[in-house]
């Protein structure tokens, strides 16, 4: 990870799989049509491609906790909340989009990741800050999402063991097999070589995840119709017996993590931006599928957290449909928890793709004539299907796949590590980078009215990611003295 451009045209018409920021392909004026003004093949993307990209990346497990979120900070605080979440995050991803080219939005040099944007925009020193956070969140979010996916397949043994043995039996399952088995299938998609390839994949995550999303929903609507909903607040939680007031205020801010986890996709929108065509200019469309995507998934997380609490009250589960709130009709669960897997499975590439661009552009500048790192060898898989290896994508994404996957299984703690991970993204890479970007491309005085707000809006988040950040560490805490590493049963 180095905060340093080379923009000299190699001549590596044979380099593929990797997002680089170090090298461009060489243009051949016979073929000018075929690439892109920084000499790159020509881009394909559209607002319906970015929005599913974006769609996939933000509803994602945090969805299925935002009962539980809403029931800790009841009606009057936790819908507000959720609506103040996305104003932001629009309002600042389409900061983001502006500084994609530098100096200007329209014209001006491409910035093909984050740390591109933040070290053309905001110097060195921000961008070695900015890259440290947001690759260490990036692989968090893996390890959050090895560890839904485990949870979901866990589920769906557990939802066919009650439905074959009845409510009160003992069904506990290990998650490690589950998590081992993701961790084989994502070794083999994380020869995928680039953004630019994920397209089907995205769509069909996004895709579940409104069919996930949808099931929840459903049923909440079923179970509140039947008269079985639970008491709800205005306050959500009560202090009391089985609630103390200390419990009351970890559990608000780790709720609080959780509503910011669901918006915490910033780290992959300058890279969804790069797979952009124009015309239209890429900051145009990229804010076009910024407001299609944030206020569809919006709306989805609305209707979910609303609803879930409506149907759960107080006693909402962490995870709405793993946590056992509903167990019938087990068949719509079991699709439902399938949908969550097929979800993650596409949303795992969309997170990690930005790890690999990083590491294997270093290594190709490092090593620029290694037959290892550049490479590309051709096997061929039927009779006409021939795929492309290369050794270095090979053998460091596996190694990342391997750790990522132990990583989960050493500390499986759903809620609790939403929570941190989103309050270690939020404010650095959704409010503070894209402001202070915004501030410095745009040039605006310092002290003035508008100056004072953005930096008010960053502190105000910057505050809430601190506390969310204190509830989920407590929260961890309490969950390393139950549970051992390695050992965890769901």
């Amino acid at each position: 990870m180095k905060c340093t451009r080379n923009d000299e045209i190699i001549q590596h018409h044979d380099v593929v799989g990797v997002l680089s920021t170090d090298y461009v392909f060489a243009v051949d004026h016979d073929h000018h049509d075929e690439f892109d003004d920084d000499g790159k093949p020509k881009r394909t993307g559209t607002i319906w491609s970015a929005s599913a990209h974006i769609i996939t990346a933000i509803i994602g497990s945090g969805v299925l906790s935002l009962a539980w979120a809403t029931a800790q900070l009841g009606w009057l605080v936790g819908i507000p909340t959720l609506v103040i979440f996305s104003c932001i995050t629009l309002y600042t991803s389409n900061l983001l989009a502006d500084c994609y080219r530098s100096p200007d939005p329209v014209t001006g040099k491409r910035n093909y990741t984050y740390m591109e944007e933040v070290q053309a925009n905001l110097g060195r020193y921000n961008c070695i800050a900015c890259g440290i956070v947001q690759y260490v969140n990036l692989s968090g979010m893996v390890i959050g999402y090895t560890i839904t996916a485990s949870i979901s397949m866990v589920a769906i043994h557990k939802s066919n063991c009650f439905h074959t043995k009845g409510h009160a039996a003992l069904c506990m399952f290990s998650n490690n097999p589950y998590m081992i088995g993701l961790g084989i299938f994502e070794i083999f998609l994380s020869q995928i070589p680039n953004f630019h390839k994920l397209t089907f994949l995205s769509t069909v995550a996004a895709i579940m995840s409104f069919g996930y999303a949808s099931i929840g929903i459903g049923l909440s609507i079923a179970q509140i119709i039947a008269g079985k909903g639970g008491k709800t607040t205005l306050t959500g939680v009560e202090i009391g017996v089985d609630v103390t007031a200390a419990d009351k205020l970890w559990a608000t801010f780790r709720a609080l993590g959780d509503m910011a986890f669901t918006y915490s996709f910033s780290a992959v929108l300058v890279e969804i931006q790069d797979t952009l065509k124009s015309p239209p200019a890429e900051n145009i469309v990229m804010k076009k599928a910024n407001t299609t995507a944030v206020f569809t998934t919006t709306t989805f997380y609305m209707m979910c957290g609303c609803l879930g609490y409506a149907a759960f009250g107080n006693k909402a589960p962490g995870n709405m449909l793993t946590g056992f709130g509903f167990y019938e009709p087990f068949w719509l669960i079991d699709l439902a928890n399938l949908f969550i897997v097929i979800h993650i499975v596409g949303a795992y590439q969309l997170f990690t793709q930005p790890v690999y661009s990083v590491i294997e552009s270093w290594a190709i500048k490092t090593w620029p004539n290694s037959k290892f790192v550049n490479g590309e060898q051709p096997v061929k898989i039927g009779p006409k299907t021939v795929i492309s290896l290369n050794g270095l994508r090979l053998i460091g994404r596996t190694m990342f796949v391997i750790i990522a996957t132990t990583l989960a299984m050493a500390m499986p703690f759903f809620n609790d590590i939403l929570a941190l991970l989103g309050s270690m993204t939020f404010w650095p890479l959704t409010v503070y980078f894209p402001v202070e970007m915004y501030i410095a491309n745009t040039k605006i005085r310092r002290w003035s009215r508008k100056w004072l707000t953005l930096q008010l809006l960053s502190f105000v988040c910057f505050l809430v990611s601190l506390v969310a950040a204190c509830g989920s560490i407590q929260g961890v805490s309490a969950a390393l003295c139950t549970t051992k590493p390695f050992q965890y049963k769901v």
